[in-house]
């Protein structure tokens, strides 16, 4: 591939080497660079004997190059997979599975840690999570005289701020919250329903599903609290609560940087629920190849990118992604939840309590396509929630049968 980059750390390497782990990487990028290749020097200090050897690529271009080399009978001994690719790559029997003694279950949260077994088989362990929390302005909510967002808020809490914040002619608005995939699956668990999506089984246009969209789409056409197309006059949701103009947003903790530079007052906290709470979770995990050249070398490896304190305090000083560590390991969390903006960020670690994941189905880019396309019309007001939801029900099943 045209930008991979493959470094070779150890163009050394030493007479004493044993054994070398060839490891994909497309979390790796520039920034971080140098931070993965400390990470590399503490392990191969702690492993003699052990070197390793990092190709990163760029995510756009990383499984085409991942799935040639696997096809081509030389696989990398160990490499990353995000939630999304990960159960194609088990069911195809690429990965090796890990021993009991090598995934130490309390160390991990267990969501993140289940999110990459298959067929009752630990298959990966999870080296990062991200999710997705409720951003609130707090001058805003000071001015409308409305109480800050708590654990305990549900969906018309929501609204109801929403509306007291509410003041379009001064070019603010209540809340955003995407209208798209990502976020309806988790919707749509909130609302007591969920995407079904295997095999002959498809549920999408149930109740439950209709209430969810109902809940996105009414923001725009019917209580007007979030901003229409036309309205945000091609600025971005995260640019528009940068710039005060929004009282709430559903956004990622990705935005802590961006918003640090705020010259207001903000917060996060778990985003509410309807029925009852859902929260998303990203994850990306480190995996070993079933036909692995040095499996032992590269199960060492992958623990030590999972769990070493060395790669925790790593990850966090240089705010690369979040180690995916339960809080039993708050110490080597600690210096994240120290950090004073925003200031509540236990809800980051709360809201992995309530962590769903989306659906996946081999022809994952097909399907998200497919249900954007009907959210979209949804949100424009082109079909109902009803119309929307029966056409995707339809076209997924035809997917699906194909």
């Amino acid at each position: 591939m045209k930008k991979l980059l493959t470094l070779a750390l150890l163009t050394a390497s030493t007479a004493f080497a044993q054994s070398t782990v060839t490891y994909y990487s497309f979390t790796t990028d520039a920034t971080h660079m140098d931070d993965m290749k400390a990470l590399i020097s503490a392990f191969e200090a702690q492993n003699p004997g052990v070197k390793v050897n990092l190709v990163t690529a760029p995510f756009d271009s990383y499984f085409t190059k991942l799935q040639t080399d696997i096809a081509a009978g030389n696989p990398p001994d160990a490499f990353e997979l995000n939630y999304e690719n990960f159960a194609t790559f088990a069911s195809r029997g690429a990965l090796r599975p890990l021993a009991a003694s090598a995934v130490p279950r309390d160390t991990f949260y267990p969501a993140a840690l289940n999110a990459f077994r298959f067929q009752s088989r630990q298959y990966g362990l999870p080296i990062t999570f991200s999710t997705v929390v409720l951003f609130y302005n707090k001058d805003l909510f000071d001015k409308a005289g409305v109480k800050y967002p708590t654990a305990s808020w549900k969906w018309k809490d929501v609204l109801s701020a929403a509306q007291k914040i509410n003041n379009p002619a001064q070019r603010i608005w209540g809340v955003y919250q995407p209208v798209q995939f990502w976020e309806f699956y988790k919707v749509a668990q909130q609302a007591g329903g969920g995407l079904k999506i295997s095999g002959n089984d498809v549920q999408i246009d149930t109740p439950q599903n209709r209430a969810a969209l109902k809940y996105l789409v009414d923001k725009v056409l019917v209580q007007k609290v979030m901003p229409t197309d036309a309205q945000m006059s091609g600025v971005a949701n995260e640019d528009l609560f940068l710039n005060g103009q929004l009282g709430m947003l559903v956004s990622g903790i990705w935005m802590f940087d961006k918003f640090s530079k705020a010259n207001f007052k903000w917060d996060i906290a778990v985003e509410p629920g309807g029925t009852k709470k859902g929260t998303h979770f990203f994850s990306n995990a480190a995996v070993v190849s079933a036909k692995a050249k040095n499996a032992d070398a590269a199960t060492k490896w992958v623990q030590f990118l999972a769990a070493s304190p060395t790669t925790a305090a790593r990850r966090i000083a240089s705010s690369w992604e979040l180690p995916a560590l339960s809080l039993s390991q708050r110490t080597l969390v600690a210096p994240y939840l120290a950090k004073p903006m925003p200031a509540n960020r236990e809800a980051v670690f709360d809201s992995l309590r309530y962590a769903v994941t989306p659906p996946v189905v081999e022809n994952q880019s097909q399907l998200q396509d497919i249900i954007n396309q009907e959210l979209e019309a949804a949100r424009l007001g082109t079909k109902t929630v009803e119309q929307a939801l029966a056409s995707a029900q339809a076209r997924v099943e035809a997917m699906m049968r194909k």
